[in-house]
């Protein structure tokens, strides 16, 4: 039961000396970095200590020896094993703490040099991703009379049977909450296939427990999902019916808003820092009704022995404003209809449970409060939205208001170094989830099932595992340093955080020890690919494992990232050297991390591109339909595209494959796969090549003559045709160099010898012509997005240089988006890989909920009859299709502009090859 601070307590409480005040937290905020003070989260991680050690936080023996490791090196300090296990004797954290000790032990020797306050950070960072965390069991009983609990949470009412959740109601399907007598009513929203509304009865074990578990979820409903407080009902003179209950406090949105609008003091009162997450209880000397002595914390609340009021009528819940909002988050499909490939609601990859990660505070109704303003001392990346600030993948989010967000922006350091440092860590929080793929996800499919070999099972994953855990405590360090750096420091510490070539010096050099397992692996990926080919089960494992959302690039992909990331790193410290003057105290260590980082990167070098080019092979062989051995020693990809080829019906939509030794052509046709069916190939050996615009009237047109073969293709445009005429003919100079004729490599088609005239075997069926028209929405789940499909559609090309530049050219972080027609502004965690966006909720996030793939489309500056009138923004169009981005920085708004640039307008084959001479090892 809680004290309701705005009446006397001498009407709350009939029996002071027998009540025992308790000062806990009520509402538990899904994202500790909202809480704004350093006291506030002390108060948060004494809750989370106190339930650890009362059983209700309840989680495995890994994570509770975690937490139980921040909460001693918050208390005595860096380790010391005679200490730690001293304490450990006098202190009982959890029940069954002595079989945990040695872990403990084990946990508290990596946290050296971690003050309090980054203790108490860390323990709420892990507290809050336990599916018990904030978590009070209400007992209660179903209509078939089972024992259930059942909880309430900031997304909604969960229902438990023990300590497992068996069912969650978000606030966006509950229509009305209320109470008669014992029973507890949840009437939901009607199903969308369905024309009835469904209520849900549970049994409690009185009236007054009922009541409390009503306020409490009417408490938690108006403070998680009210924007303006509710204003009070008149009184009825003569009757009421009913409960006049009202929640009257600051709501969370409304809490941050004021905050906002008030400079922060150092000394303020206790209660004014905790005003936004604290609260007061009391019971006498027992578990309230809630069954529980310690409910969730978020408002200046507090809670009396007895109820004073006794009405036996139902009590209606009063409906907050934003609530009456249908269940869905409806897109701007017209906006999106061809580019957003949208995936299904995901689960949030910081929980894995559901009751954290339905997307349902701001997905299925009212606006997202974006203009929170968050605590300068917080690591810059660990100020992602929580599902209750983070706007979806749809064009229902608010507004973010100028004045706020130039507040905001003022907060961070304005050292261009800062912003280096910061995208070290996003894209490292990137590069761990690359990493997760295959040490958590695919490792996990791989054990329930008995077709990978052990020899490969143990090429593969114990090469990976290392550099999982070496880069969780880099990506700890750089955030660390960052939260430093952006933390209101005396003068005397500001120079010593205010750098990150000591942090990138000695995590290089640690690298330096796990090259034995990068050279691993190029060994681990031929292996696969070779268990692969010899294992039909196999095969169809890592099928279908790269349909799981999880595996949003070719899974081969991820087995280079390891590679991929060491040029991030040398890229990286030469912005830094490059920024710093010889005299800056942070030069010399970046310089010296370079040096570590260039020998690493050229020892790796050759045999990086040689993978490159054996995955891009093996990558192009999925895609393919008609090819025997397209992966043979010597073979190189040079370029991929749509050209028209000229038949006696016309011009028609061919995808070209270009290798050192042979082009094919390939149509797309309705399949279940969406591959690409080899019509023919022409060796390139003794191949010639002549513009013939003016002999066939075409524009931008080529034939090509090989020995025994002669086809007539038009480019879309004078550029793209200087590409493949460039790429081409280097292709043939390659040719004429080696021994002889390229071998005969397909498998089921003859090579085509047919003359542009001559077309009866060469005509599209209606099936691929109606293909060649599908949106890449509309394509079979399996392989209906790769880079060939986006070539396809957007009628261009791509080759192996700007592969190998993409490489190079990986971003990640934070960015606002807006529509054409929307007026607000979208918070989105955004990664941009392989030509296109990846789009998340936030960077916890285990998969996108879209992508866009950018080639084909033109990157600008909005002009002003846009009507933006914001900084930072670049526009992305293709087509109709119209979206603003926004970037929090110069540094940053000039990086992504860098990179996309790279994937929307791909340079000549000449300019590509001297950017990679700009950074030869």
């Amino acid at each position: 039961v809680w004290l309701d601070l705005l009446k006397p307590i001498v009407k709350q409480i009939r029996r002071p000396k027998h009540v025992v005040v308790k000062f806990v937290v009520k509402f538990f905020p899904p994202d500790h970095t909202q809480l704004q003070e350093e006291l506030t989260r002390y108060l948060f991680a004494l809750q989370v200590k106190q339930d650890l050690a009362q059983g209700r936080l309840t989680c495995n023996d890994t994570s509770a020896a975690l937490l139980i490791s921040h909460i001693v090196q918050s208390e005595i300090g860096d380790f010391d094993e005679a200490s730690d296990r001293e304490h450990l004797a006098k202190n009982k954290y959890i029940p069954q703490q002595d079989a945990l000790e040695d872990k403990i032990v084990e946990f508290h020797h990596n946290h050296i040099g971690q003050t309090p306050a980054e203790s108490d950070f860390q323990l709420l960072e892990i507290a809050r991703r336990l599916e018990m965390y904030g978590i009070r069991l209400h007992p209660a009983k179903d209509r078939e009379g089972t024992k259930i609990n059942l909880a309430v949470a900031n997304t909604g009412i969960l229902v438990f049977q023990g300590f497992t959740k068996i069912n969650a109601f978000n606030w966006a399907k509950v229509r009305k909450l209320s109470f008669k007598r014992k029973r507890f009513l949840i009437k939901l929203r009607p199903d969308v296939n369905s024309s009835y509304q469904d209520t849900l009865e549970f049994l409690m074990a009185s009236r007054d427990f009922c009541k409390s578990f009503w306020k409490i979820c009417v408490e938690h409903h108006a403070f998680f999902r009210l924007f303006e407080e509710p204003k009070p009902k008149p009184k009825p003179v003569l009757f009421s019916r009913g409960s006049s209950f009202r929640f009257r406090k600051h709501s969370k949105i409304h809490s941050i808003r004021s905050l906002a609008t008030q400079p922060s003091e150092p000394n303020s009162e206790v209660l004014k820092q905790t005003q936004q997450s604290v609260s007061l209880t009391l019971g006498e000397g027992s578990e309230p009704p809630g069954g529980q002595s310690c409910p969730q914390g978020g408002d200046v609340t507090a809670a009396s022995a007895e109820d004073a009021e006794r009405q036996r009528g139902p009590g209606p819940s009063r409906s907050p404003a934003g609530s009456a909002k249908g269940d869905g988050a409806s897109g701007a499909a017209a906006e999106e209809d061809e580019e957003l490939v949208k995936d299904r609601p995901q689960q949030s990859s910081l929980t894995g449970s559901p009751h954290l990660s339905e997307l349902s505070i701001n997905s299925q109704g009212g606006t997202a409060p974006t203009n929170a303003i968050l605590s300068p001392n917080l690591s810059p990346d660990t100020k992602q939205a929580s599902p209750l600030v983070s706007p979806l993948l749809n064009d229902q989010a608010g507004p973010r208001a100028e004045d706020e967000d130039d507040g905001r922006r003022k907060r961070f350091p304005t050292d261009k170094a800062y912003f280096i440092a910061k995208e070290v860590s996003t894209t490292e929080r990137t590069y761990l989830k690359d990493l997760e793929v295959i040490t958590s996800w695919f490792q996990s499919t791989v054990s329930k099932d008995d077709s990978m070999p052990e020899t490969l099972k143990s090429l593969i994953f114990p090469n990976f595992e290392p550099l999982h855990k070496f880069h969780t405590n880099f990506l700890k360090e750089i955030e660390q340093r960052l939260a430093l750096w952006e933390g209101r420091s005396n003068a005397h510490i500001r120079g010593d955080y205010q750098r990150i070539g000591d942090v990138m010096l000695k995590n290089i050099q640690g690298m330096k020890q796990l090259a034995a397992h990068l050279w691993k692996h190029s060994e681990a990926l031929e292996a696969l690919e070779t268990g692969i080919r010899g294992s039909r089960r196999l095969e169809g494992l890592c099928r279908d494992f790269e349909l799981q959302k999880v595996c949003y690039l070719p899974l081969n992909t991820f087995l280079l990232r390891p590679l991929h990331r060491l040029m991030h790193y040398k890229q990286v410290l030469e912005r830094l050297c490059k920024h710093y003057p010889p005299s800056h105290t942070d030069f010399r260590d970046c310089r010296a991390a370079l040096a570590e980082i260039t020998e690493m990167v050229a020892q790796l070098h050759g045999t990086m591109i040689k993978m490159e080019n054996f995955q891009k092979l093996h990558e192009l062989k999925k895609d393919l339909i008609g090819v025997d051995n397209l992966v043979i020693p010597g073979r190189e990809f040079i370029r991929l595209g749509s050209l028209s080829k000229l038949s006696g019906k016309g011009l028609q939509q061919r995808m070209f494959f270009l290798f050192n030794d042979v082009l094919l052509y390939t149509s797309r046709g309705l399949t279940a796969s969406n591959q690409f069916k080899v019509h023919g190939q022409l060796p390139l050996y003794g191949m010639t090549m002549e513009e013939s615009e003016e002999e066939w009237g075409v524009p931008h047109c080529l034939t090509l003559r090989g020995q025994r073969q002669s086809i007539v293709v038009a480019a879309s445009s004078r550029p793209e045709m200087d590409k493949w005429v460039e790429d081409i003919q280097m292709a043939i100079d390659l040719a004429e160099k080696s021994s002889g004729p390229a071998p005969e490599f397909l498998a089921s088609s003859p090579p085509d010898n047919k003359s542009p005239e001559e077309a009866a075997g060469d005509q599209e069926s209606e099936d691929d012509l109606s293909a060649s028209r599908t949106s890449l929405e509309r394509q079979a789940p399996h392989r209906g997005n790769t880079m060939v499909h986006v070539c396809w559609h957007r009628n261009t090309s791509v080759s192996m240089v700007d592969f190998s530049v993409a490489v190079e050219n990986q971003l990640s972080g934070n960015l606002l988006r807006k529509f054409k027609n929307s007026n607000g502004w979208q918070k989105l965690w955004v990664v941009f890989t392989n030509f296109c966006l990846f789009f998340y909720k936030s960077h916890q996030d285990n998969h996108p909920l879209a992508s866009l793939p950018l080639l084909g489309y033109s990157l600008t500056i909005p002009s002003e009859s846009e009507d933006i009138h914001k900084d930072y923004v670049f526009k992305l169009h293709f087509k109709s299709h119209v979206y603003y981005f926004r970037a929090e920085s110069e540094y940053t708004f000039e990086r992504w502009m860098e990179v996309i640039r790279s994937a929307t307008s791909s340079a000549s084959r000449a300019h590509a090859l001297s950017h990679k001479e700009s950074h030869m090892y």
